[in-house]
This record gives C-alpha cells, structure tokens and sequence, in this order.
C-alpha cells in the first residue's frame, strides 16, 4: 500500500513596516515602564524584600514553612498523644515519635518528639494529618549554622500526658509532677552522644585540634 504523504506549509510572517514596528515597540517598552514607574511612585505596594535591612519588621506569608513547632497553650502543655500517624506519614522519615507508658495511670503519652530539619522537605503533611492540631509550619527561616547536628532536636517541652489529661488532674502540684522536662538537643539526638542514620555523634569533635578541646572544656 503506497503511502502519501500531505505537505504542509507554515503561515508566512507577516512584517510591518519600519515605522509601524517602531511605534509597536515603543508601545511594548511603554507597557513595562509603567509596572516600574507605579511602584516607584507607590513604594508601599513593593513586594520585594530589603532583606537583611528590615530583618526586624519582616513578616513572612503565612503559608511560608520554614520550621515546625510543637503548639504549646498559655500553661505548657500540648496536645500530642503519641499516636505516631505523622511519623508513619513522613515521606522521608524525618520524624521519631517516642512513647512511654505513665507510670501512674498506664497510658500511653509523649516522651520525645524528634525532627530531623536536615531531611525535611517541609511538605506539611505531618501537619495536616496531625488529628489534634498539635503540629504548624512557623515562619523563622534564619536557621542556618556551621553544625549540621542542630538541625535535629526535640520539639515538645516536657514529657507527660497531654493537655486534655493533665486538665483532669485539678491539683496544680500533682499536674507538674506528671511533665517531666525535655531540652531540645537532649535525648537520643547527635548533641546527646548518639548517632543517627547519616549523621555521626561527636564527629564535629574529632576534627577539632586536641588543644581546643582542652581550652574549650
């Protein structure tokens, strides 16, 4: 069977003449200049950042993620239960949930909240699986450093029942003696003498010159 083939020709260009392309990129220049000349005269509509000359007054937009935070209320307390469905939903396993029975009524309740910023890719769906709203993406992106070991810690500030079970407890004293406090870089974390998948405990120290170590303690 013969094949045909049909051809095609593409649409001639059609060219102004001299004076008609001058006026029309004129008219195109003219088109950009306005955008500049409006926020020139309206410096107030800039969205361009001065950054670093306005770090004070910088806000950042609010669906910007930069960090997660563990929401505390006005007393301390967060609302975390341990369930673990963030740490099972983490694309890249940036999360480490740790649990432990109370040692008073046997339930299960929050003991280290572990994320590890230099794997996250801040795709916020710890944040919206989260079934208590104890999670959020905040806004402080400064968060560089020379220590790659900071960029894992812990996020709740004590470990112990949650909110709605420490409210049960009316006497303020007994409540304190149920929140056991947690540091931030303590635990099972690279600045706490572990080592974690990729990352090495004390290997910034072994770099340093053995006097550094004596003059720094």
């Amino acid at each position: 069977m013969e094949t045909k083939f049909k051809t095609i020709e593409a649409p001639e260009i059609k060219r102004g003449c001299f004076i008609s392309n001058v006026f029309t990129t004129l008219g195109s220049l003219w088109k950009g200049m306005k955008v500049t000349l409006y926020y020139f005269t309206h410096p107030s509509t800039v969205v361009t950042q001065q950054y670093p000359e306005n770090r004070n007054t910088l806000k950042m937009m609010e669906r910007f993620r930069s960090q997660l935070i563990m929401v505390h209320d006005e007393n301390g307390h967060h609302t975390c239960t341990a369930c673990g469905i963030c740490e099972q939903n983490c694309p890249n396993a940036s999360i480490t949930v740790l649990g432990r029975k109370n040692p008073v009524s046997g339930k299960k309740e929050l003991d280290r909240y572990i994320w590890r910023m230099d794997s996250c890719t801040f795709c916020n769906l710890c944040v919206q699986v989260c079934p208590f709203g104890t999670l959020e993406m905040a806004g402080n992106f400064e968060a560089a450093t020379y220590d790659r070991r900071l960029f894992v810690y812990t996020l709740n500030r004590y470990a112990g029942p949650d909110q709605k079970n420490l409210l049960k407890i009316e006497n303020l004293e007994d409540r304190k003696k149920q929140m056991e406090g947690r540091d931030i870089f303590g635990g099972p974390v690279p600045l706490s003498g572990h080592s974690i998948a990729g990352l090495q405990a004390g290997v910034f120290e072994q770099l340093r010159k053995p006097e550094e170590v004596v003059t720094n303690g």
